[in-house]
Order: structure tokens, then C-alpha cells, then sequence
């Protein structure tokens, strides 16, 4: 999925357990609660339309402006349930990514996904889908025909260093359902309830759907060197103790050996998010994570000129290869090729006046 804002926001990347609500106008996104587990940061979605009159709008819980990372998770945004009908429905043509990986997973319905690096998938409830951008890619994403009600998640994670100019792929995966006590999982990311996905991640990451009956309490056994997020999907739930308001994420720091969901008197859907701090400063803007503005500036500038968008500044700047280099340009596009009579690419914003600062 593409962040579509016309006007995105650098994110800051900035983890302060401390600063509690904002109260001088700027939203700061985190509020902090007490607990006998210690703290439970709630991080509150914010709506943000996919662009048209008849836009689908997904709530966006991560980044925020006091916390923007959960491990190496740096994006999750709810969608649905939606009509598709009424809505439109996901669709969202070609667009770029840098140095992340996006991951969907569905409740209902279905999305059609193509990309650069030659994979077509369609992505179904209960299935992970994993699209480590690497160096670059484009893709594509758009509701099946079939699709009526479409609910789901897209997430991402950064990069660390190492793996950030790894060649593009796709990874799909259908975990088995976990049945215990009062609830049933299923892990698609990394290792929990004595399950491992096979999924490869740059960096430790754990992602589950958890369905709890109600009043049903679990207590999950967790790497006490790890972050987590609970995301709220369906019915009440809570971290230990602490209630998640709808689409918001529960974030539980370093430190806990378990952590304890339970849900109210219906029953409850909650993913849980968690891995690795990724201790590195990054720079996150649009549909790109790197670490600098000239980075970031270079990549947007590269990925215009390649789909033909642009000021002419931009296609003759001094990053663009002069005529005697086309020919070699075309050969290794960042952005790859797509197929023909596909809709066209989306444009990249502006980059803002001022720097894009290093956070994390």
C-alpha cells in the first residue's frame, strides 16, 4: 500500500515514554498508562483518505509523532470493514518503495498485487503477504472483482542497514491456526506459541492474529529483549490491564518476559506486533525509508524521472545520467519495469521546503 498523502509528513522517529497527551495543539498521538506490568503507551489512529471523492479511508496508528517505531515496525494502517460498493475499494496504482517491507493481512475480501520485480499475487484472508522492497520496486494494488467487504492491515518495517539495498521479492504464507484455551492464532512472522514462520525477515520480527472468546485472558511468553504492539481489530481487548481503543495499538516496551491480552464480554481480534529495537536513524518520508534527506531527495528525483514525471530541473538534474548513459540507465532502472496497458503511475509529491531530519 502507498502512503498517499498529498502533503506526507516526515516521521519523526522519536520514542519518549514520558510526554503523555499533547496539549498545545499539535497532536502528539501517545498517551502514557500506569499498570502493575509497568507502562502501556495507547497510540491513537488517525484517519487518512487513499485519495478521490469516493476514497477508501484507512486509520493510520503508526507512525506517530512521540513514538514511530515498534521494533523495526514503522507503519500500520487499519481499512474496513468497507463497502466496496460504496467506497471504491483498494486502488492504488503503481508507486515506489525504498528500503522497507510492506506486509498485508486480510479479514475479507481480496487484493490484486503486481510488481516490478515480476511477481503477481492475490492476497486472501489468512494469508501473509511479505514485499521486501530493498534497493526498489514498484507495485500495484487494487480489490479483486470479486471483492465486496474488504478489511484488513498494512504494515511495514525498516530495513536495518545491511539488508536495506537487498534485491526486491514476494513471499506469501498461510500459517496454521493455533488452538488453545479461550483463543485460536495464527503466527505468520516469526516464532510464538511454539509456532515459527518460515517468512524471512532482515530482522526479528513477530506478527500473529490473535481471536480471544470472550472474557478469555492469555498470557503469551515474549523475548524480554523485544517491543510490542497490540492492534486492536475487533471487540474490546487489553495489555495487561490497559483497555486498546478501536484500531489503536497497545505498546509495551523492553522487559517483559509475557505479555497478557484479554478481551471483554464479546469476542475479540487484535493483531500482535513485536521484534528487535532496530537502533539505527532513519529518515522516513512518502513511500521511502532511508537515512538522509539527500537520500531521500535523490530516490523521489530518480523515481519521477523514471516514469517520465518531472520538472525539467528534475529530469536534467545532476544525478541523471547524460545521453551517452541512457542506454545504461534503462538497463538498471532502481524502479524496474512493469507490464504494458497497466494503469499509470502515481506521482510522487513535493519534497518539502525544509530538511528532512535523521530520527530514531
Amino acid at each position: 500500500m502507498s502512503n498517499v498523502e498529498a502533503n506526507p509528513q516526515e516521521a519523526v522517529c522519536a520514542s519518549n515514554p514520558d510526554r503523555g497527551r499533547f496539549s498545545s495543539g499539535l497532536r502528539d498521538g501517545v498517551t502514557v498508562e500506569r499498570c502493575e506490568a509497568g507502562v502501556v503507551e495507547l497510540l491513537e489512529p488517525r484517519e487518512v483518505p487513499l485519495g478521490g471523492p469516493r476514497a477508501m479511508t484507512v486509520r493510520r496508528a503508526l507512525p506517530q509523532r512521540a513514538r514511530s517505531l515498534i521494533g523495526a515496525w514503522c507503519f500500520v494502517d487499519s481499512f474496513g470493514p468497507d463497502d466496496v460498493a460504496r467506497t471504491g475499494g483498494m486502488s492504488v496504482a503503481r508507486h515506489p518503495h525504498t528500503g522497507l517491507a510492506t506486509v498485508s493481512w486480510l479479514f475479507d475480501g481480496a487484493i490484486d498485487h503486481l510488481d516490478s520485480a515480476g511477481h503477481w499475487a492475490t492476497v486472501r484472508p489468512g494469508e501473509v503477504n511479505l514485499m521486501n522492497a530493498g534497493r526498489g520496486i514498484t507495485h500495484s494494488e487494487f480489490s479483486s472483482a470479486e471483492t465486496t467487504t474488504l478489511h484488513g492491515l498494512q504494515l511495514w518495517y525498516a530495513l536495518p542497514d545491511a539488508a536495506r539495498f537487498s534485491e526486491p521479492g514476494l513471499e506469501s504464507y498461510r500459517p496454521e491456526t493455533i488452538r488453545g484455551e479461550g483463543y485460536e492464532a495464527e503466527v505468520f512472522l516469526g516464532s510464538l506459541l511454539g509456532q515459527t514462520s518460515p517468512v524471512r525477515t532482515a530482522i526479528a520480527l513477530t506478527g500473529a492474529e490473535l481471536r480471544l472468546d470472550p472474557h478469555a485472558t492469555i498470557d503469551l511468553a515474549v523475548p524480554e529483549e523485544h517491543e510490542h504492539g497490540l492492534v486492536q481489530v475487533g471487540g474490546a481487548v487489553s495489555v495487561h490491564g490497559v483497555p486498546v481503543p478501536e484500531d489503536a495499538i497497545g505498546f509495551v516496551p523492553t522487559g517483559h518476559r509475557s505479555i497478557r491480552i484479554s478481551a471483554g464480554a464479546d469476542p475479540a481480534v487484535a493483531l500482535l506486533l513485536g521484534g528487535e529495537p532496530l537502533n539505527e536513524q532513519i529518515v522516513m518520508w512518502w513511500n521511502f525509508v532511508g537515512r538522509s534527506h539527500e537520500e531521500i531527495v535523490e530516490w523521489r528525483n530518480r523515481y519521477m524521472r523514471e516514469m517520465g514525471f518531472g520538472t525539467e530541473e528534475e529530469r536534467t538534474s545532476s544525478d541523471s545520467p547524460d545521453a551517452a548513459d541512457a542506454s545504461v540507465e534503462a538497463a538498471r532502472l532502481q524502479f524496474g519495469h512493469f507490464p504494458p496497458n497497466t494503469p499509470a503511475p502515481l506521482p510522487a509529491p513535493a519534497i518539502p521546503k525544509t530538511r528532512l531530519k535523521q530520527r530514531g
